[in-house]
């Protein structure tokens, strides 16, 4: 196990201790994901755990999530394998947004807030500094969803 500092945000550093894993030599890709709730309706990490949980899942699905106010909570660690994305949770590290709807909840939206733009771009940047520069793509480009309601390909690619 090593003790690795993840990535600088706001002046602090996220640390983790990550064993070395299979999945952490096979990561190819980034896959963003919306939390698909109302747009200014924060999310808690615990919140959506109970959610995938209830599906059946072991914990939440997704390695990071990023809050309406900026801030980037660890979901799995990044070694695990995620389940965010059928066909790519053992080459994908799956980050998910809180927003992705209108305000009343019933149609897709680009609600990410200027803070959550700002932490997308840092945790995207610090992934390719760690790992190469790895392809971003929108949960949408693999299955038939709007999320996460936005061209994450053209944009961070």
């Amino acid at each position: 196990m090593k003790n690795r500092c993840l990535f600088p945000l706001a002046g602090m550093l996220l640390c983790a201790v990550e064993p070395t894993m299979p999945f952490a030599t096979t990561c190819r890709e980034i896959i963003i994901h919306c939390s698909a709730t109302p747009e200014g309706r924060e999310v808690a990490l615990q919140e959506i755990d109970s959610w995938h949980r209830a599906r059946g899942f072991r914990k939440i699905g997704y390695h990071y999530l990023v809050h309406l106010d900026g801030r980037i909570e660890k979901g799995r660690a990044e070694w695990e394998e995620g389940a965010h994305c059928r066909g790519h949770n053992r080459q994908a590290i799956g980050i998910c947004y809180v927003g992705g709807l209108t305000r009343t909840g019933n149609r897709p939206k680009d609600s990410r807030t200027e803070a959550q733009r700002l932490a997308l771009l840092s945790l995207v940047s610090d992934i390719r500094r760690r790992r190469g520069k790895l392809p971003v793509y929108g949960h949408c480009d693999f299955a038939p969803k709007a999320c996460p309601c936005f061209d994450a390909y053209n944009e961070y690619n």
